[in-house]
């Protein structure tokens, strides 16, 4: 009896999507740890301050989880797109800064911002569709739009201009099937904030060629230079924006896994073009975040002292300028700006100042190997021979994680 060949096989996909990982280039890098280091392995690497006690969350971010959870009236499942208390104390923390007043039916709880991206990128896939995005950039739209066959087309951030949006690159790379652009705000790799007036010309953009804006704040008001933030929303006269947020980062909490979306369409686009039916569609066969951290959000966002965000952005503040300062005292670090907002930076490598180093990987490895010491290579942000540094940590530990990283490019420096 003849046998028929076995019909399945991998997602070739899933492998391309993969290669988009933070964490899988981490965990890459971490294994060329020497075990006989005794030092503390210093993680500039990934944007989770929790490790570290001076970032500890508010008193009134934990009681509210535990007031919550004590209740028992929070061990169901909850209802698609969240629990109304939650989406409505959203739109009110969120209206607090547009123009106009958001309500609970514009607001989406997800299981994280990640799983907002999944939604909002499930609801734009049509057949032959692309998506712009920025380039640094965060590599989970990559591997999303991949899965969802969307084509990626990447615009320029220009770094000579504070990473601002290549708007008329933007203009070349669009057409017919573009159904939107994404931006980070504050920037994340880049450690940049765009002016209200850079925003409204995105916005202008974005309506001249007939797409939506996807604008991802998960670090909105983690700022500490002169520019303040401000919510792509402001512009939705102009054009639709969906925005991504959490409390990840605000909060300094990415374990509780809450993340939401929120139209910003006061001219109801988004309702008369079928994307709030196909974001409902997609957030119906979606897990649903917690049921008793939904529960915590209004006690959260309304009750959370002020002095809790001063305290954690100061911090901030003075690990980014030590970061910067280091840094610039470098040789072989090049395209240094100094951060205005979020965890991070992108710096250069000037490979022709190093000895016996090819490109961004190898350096993360060595580095990692004699100064157990964790930084991103830049090739999965997109921009190749650059790294990613990380100064959201505990300031002692990111003081001595910069004195092993100035010790290994002294030692490996090339004799001119």
């Amino acid at each position: 009896m003849g046998m028929k060949e076995w019909n399945f096989k991998g997602n070739k996909d899933l492998k391309i999507a993969s290669s988009f990982s933070i964490k899988g280039v981490i965990d890459d890098v971490k294994r060329n740890l020497n075990p006989s280091d005794q030092r503390p392995v210093i993680p500039l690497s990934i944007g989770d301050p929790s490790l570290f006690p001076c970032f500890r969350t508010s008193k009134v971010a934990e009681d509210a989880v535990v007031d919550a959870l004590r209740s028992a009236k929070n061990n169901g499942y909850a209802p698609k797109g969240g629990v109304l208390q939650a989406r409505r104390s959203l739109a009110e923390h969120l209206s607090s800064n547009l123009p106009y007043k958001l309500s609970p039916d514009d607001v989406y709880v997800t299981l994280g911002a990640k799983q907002a991206i999944e939604v909002v990128l499930s609801a734009l896939k049509r057949p032959g569709a692309n998506i712009l995005l920025p380039k640094p950039g965060y590599p989970a739209y990559e591997a999303l739009a991949t899965l969802y066959q969307l084509e990626i087309r990447h615009f320029d951030l220009l770094q000579d201009r504070g990473w601002e949006v290549d708007l008329n690159g933007v203009e070349k790379l669009a057409d017919d099937k573009t159904v939107a652009i994404v931006i980070i705000n504050p920037g994340n790799p880049c450690g940049n904030i765009f002016t209200h007036n850079h925003l409204q010309k995105i916005a202008e953009t974005a309506r001249k060629l007939g797409i939506l804006v996807i604008s991802d704040e998960a670090y909105a008001n983690l700022t500490f230079e002169s520019n303040s933030f401000v919510p792509m929303g402001i512009f939705a006269n102009i054009a639709p924006v969906l925005t991504f947020g959490s409390l990840s980062k605000k909060w300094m909490v990415p374990g509780w896994r809450i993340g939401w979306i929120s139209r910003n369409d006061p001219n109801g686009i988004f309702e008369d073009h079928g994307i709030v039916d196909c974001i409902n569609r997609s957030l119906s066969y979606n897990s649903e975040a917690s049921t008793f951290i939904q529960a915590a959000l209004p006690q959260i966002l309304e009750n959370t002292p002020e002095d809790f965000f001063v305290k954690t952005v100061g911090i901030m503040r003075k690990d980014g300028e030590m970061c910067y300062e280091w840094l610039k005292e470098i040789p072989c670090f090049t395209c240094l700006q100094k951060p205005q907002a979020s965890f991070f930076l992108m710096v250069k490598l000037d490979l022709s100042q190093l000895q016996g180093i090819n490109d961004d990987m190898e350096f993360c490895s060595k580095l990692a190997k004699e100064e157990s010491v964790i930084l991103l290579p830049g090739f999965v942000l997109g921009m190749k021979n650059w790294v990613r540094v990380t100064f959201g940590i505990e300031p002692s530990a990111l003081e001595e994680g910069l004195k092993r990283l100035k010790a290994f490019c002294q030692r490996h420096a090339s004799k001119h």
